[in-house]
Formats: structure tokens, C-alpha cells, sequence
């Protein structure tokens, strides 16, 4: 992948920690190297307080790592202060997942799409009007909603304005925090083609977070498996059903429901319950929720390996010889 599309954004060995009660530490991302590519969707998934809204506040400045570095361009985020911070955002901008949160009620839609241009001094004042109409067009809204509020409006027209504001400052990167979640299922499918369309025709990165594997594979170029603030997967977002080899990866994809799956086999379900972030055990952490848990990963915790140029996975089943992986033996 890196050879034929743009490096836009680095995160290396990034590890952020919270404070907690008792004088414990919660690691909400532990050790996370993942890139982003200019065109291309990052998908990561994982239940919910994985870590992955977590990584992806990082990536927008909202956050900074406690260790590891977020290189935008070859330039370390973590090290921007001031202005040249402030500057820095209108590089990476977010859609978030209730839009009814992100607006204030009082604020026309015009003033909310323009707002992001007006604080950066792109438009005039009596620019608004024209430049709101126009970035309405982009995301298949009536013009004549910039004079609407958001009350009067529905989810996924609210969403729409939610995108038209992140992309008001022709932004690189656009995180996209369970921005389709909170849908119905048919408008869903509406926002996630124009956000596929908006992606074509402006080249835009995305950073997709989703708790639902079936539809980050369907968005992704990349998807990034999460669990307890680990990396478990990471591999092609079109081959994720056919070729993932974590038991986790693999347990996530069985729970799927599906029209044309076949009925007379069972869904499958990942037994037991996640540990305590505040009391991951010693080695893999998805080791007390696994069928094929061995005593290697009960004391090591697996490294992410490379199984080939865009496909890794952090699991003691498999081992590299000869450029294949077989199981381990032990």
C-alpha cells in the first residue's frame, strides 16, 4: 500500500494512560503503530472501550500520547503548541457520532457549516450565505436548509451537516467517530455512500471507528482490529472475512448476522467476559475468552508480527518459516 498511495500520517508506538482510582493506571492504547494513506479508509473495530476512539483523538490533536509519537507529514503532533497547534486542525477534522451534541440548538446551519472558515479568516462575513449553500451541494442537502436549525432536522440530515462542516476546511484526514451508528439502517447506507463519493472525488483519508465488523469491512481499505487497547489484526478491509487469523478477529466475524449466511449453522458468540482494563492478566489479553488459549499465552503477550506487506497479527498460532505461517507447535 505504501508504495502506490501517499503517506499522509504516522502513529508510532503510541501508548496513552489514564490516572485511576487507587492509584492503578488505566492504558486505554498500548504500543500502536498504524499509518493513514491519502484515498484510503482506516477502519478500526473492537467493543466498546477498546481504545480505539482513544487513538483516533490522538490522531486529531483532541489527545496527546504518553509515549510514541503521531507524525503528520514527518512533522511529530505531539510537539505543535500555540498557534501553530490551532493552524495544524485544519488539517484533521472529525464527524462525531450525535450531531445533535456537536451543534449548538441556537446556531443556523449556515453558521455551524461556516463557522470553521470564518474562524480561520477563508471567508468574509457576507461570504457565508454562498459558501454554506455550496457545501450543502456537496453533501445532497437542499439549499434552502442553511436557514433551518438542527432540532428541525433529521438524523441523517444532521449528519450530513456534520459532514459538510469537517469538510468546510478542505481537510486531509477526516476521523469518523461511530459517525453512522446512531442511524437507521437505510439512511445509514445513504451517508456511508456519500461519504465513499466525497472520498473519491476529494482524495480524502478516513479514519473510520465502528463497533461493527460487517460494516467496516465493507468501508475500509485497512482495518485494525482492537481489544483492550492492543493491536490484535491488522489487514486489508475486502479480505478481512477469508483471511483473518486471530481467534478474536475470527470470533467477531462468526457473531455476524447475515441475509445469505446459512441458517442452519449457529452464531457463534465470544464466550466470557472482557477482564478489567485495570487488570489485564499477564501475556495475550484476549487469553481467558479463547478456545485455542495454550500456556505460551498465559505467561508471553504475543507481538504484532507481519505475515506478509499488509497483513499482521499478534497471535502465538501462527509463526513465520519461509514466509509462510504454520501453526506453533508448542
Amino acid at each position: 500500500m505504501s508504495e502506490t498511495h501517499e503517506l499522509i500520517l504516522e502513529a508510532k508506538h503510541v501508548t496513552k494512560k489514564y490516572p485511576a482510582s487507587g492509584g492503578k493506571t488505566l492504558v486505554a492504547n498500548r504500543d500502536i503503530s498504524l499509518n493513514m494513506y491519502r484515498g484510503r479508509t482506516l477502519g478500526i473495530v473492537g467493543e466498546s472501550g477498546c481504545g480505539k476512539s482513544t487513538f483516533m483523538r490522538m490522531v486529531a490533536s483532541l489527545e496527546k500520547p504518553d509515549q510514541g509519537e503521531i507524525l503528520y507529514r514527518g512533522k511529530d503532533m505531539g510537539k505543535l503548541k500555540g498557534e501553530a497547534l490551532r493552524q495544524h486542525r485544519q488539517n484533521i477534522q472529525m464527524v462525531f457520532q450525535d450531531p445533535s451534541a456537536a451543534f449548538s440548538p441556537r446556531m443556523r446551519v449556515m453558521d455551524i457549516v461556516c463557522e470553521p472558515l470564518l474562524n480561520f479568516k477563508r471567508i468574509r462575513k457576507k461570504e457565508k450565505e454562498a459558501a454554506a449553500r455550496k457545501l450543502l451541494e456537496m453533501v445532497e442537502l437542499p439549499e434552502d436548509f442553511i436557514w433551518r436549525h438542527p432540532h428541525n432536522m433529521s438524523g441523517g440530515q444532521r449528519q450530513r451537516v456534520g459532514i459538510a462542516r469537517a469538510l468546510a476546511l478542505e481537510p486531509e484526514i477526516i476521523i469518523c467517530d461511530e459517525a453512522t451508528s446512531a442511524l437507521d439502517v437505510s439512511v445509514q447506507k445513504t451517508v456511508i455512500e456519500l461519504l465513499v463519493r466525497l472520498q473519491k472525488e476529494k482524495n480524502i483519508a478516513y479514519g473510520f471507528i465502528c463497533h461493527d465488523i460487517a460494516l467496516v469491512q465493507s468501508v475500509a481499505h485497512q482495518v485494525a482490529v482492537m481489544y483492550l487497547g492492543n493491536i490484535m489484526e491488522v489487514l486489508p478491509g475486502e479480505r478481512i472475512g477469508k483471511e483473518s487469523l486471530h481467534p478474536y478477529t475470527q470470533a467477531l466475524m462468526g457473531a455476524v448476522f447475515d441475509l445469505h449466511m446459512d441458517f442452519d449453522e449457529p452464531i457463534k458468540s465470544i464466550e466470557g467476559e472482557a477482564p478489567s482494563p485495570l487488570n489485564i492478566p499477564e501475556g495475550c489479553p484476549f487469553q481467558n475468552r479463547c478456545r485455542q488459549c495454550m500456556e505460551i499465552c498465559r505467561k508471553i503477550k504475543p507481538a504484532l508480527k507481519n505475515i506478509s506487506e499488509d497483513h499482521q497479527v499478534a497471535c502465538h498460532l501462527y509463526e513465520r518459516k519461509n514466509c509462510f505461517f504454520h501453526r506453533n507447535p508448542l
